[in-house]
């Protein structure tokens, strides 16, 4: 596929394909991975990072506070997803 680069404050830019985005769940502000070599350059999508409750709750500071019982209330939302 060729592009076309254009100028854009004093970098070049190039779009995405359409199907690309679809293809990998990618939207504005999400991640990609550029692999440089010599006049190569390979676009790669990362992945989504799958939290866990429980992981996210093992990093937070001991300083802040926690309300009593709130992690064991029933998923409301998208929890798992």
């Amino acid at each position: 596929m060729r592009q076309t680069l254009r100028k854009a404050g004093g970098s070049l830019v190039m779009t995405i394909p359409k199907s690309f985005v679809a293809q990998n769940g990618l939207s504005e502000g999400s991640q990609v991975e550029l692999v440089l070599s010599g006049k190569k350059m390979m676009v790669e999508a990362m992945p989504k990072p799958k939290y866990k409750l429980n992981e996210l709750l093992a990093e937070m500071p001991q300083e802040f506070p926690l309300v009593e019982q709130w992690d064991e209330l029933q998923e409301t939302g998208l929890e798992k997803n």
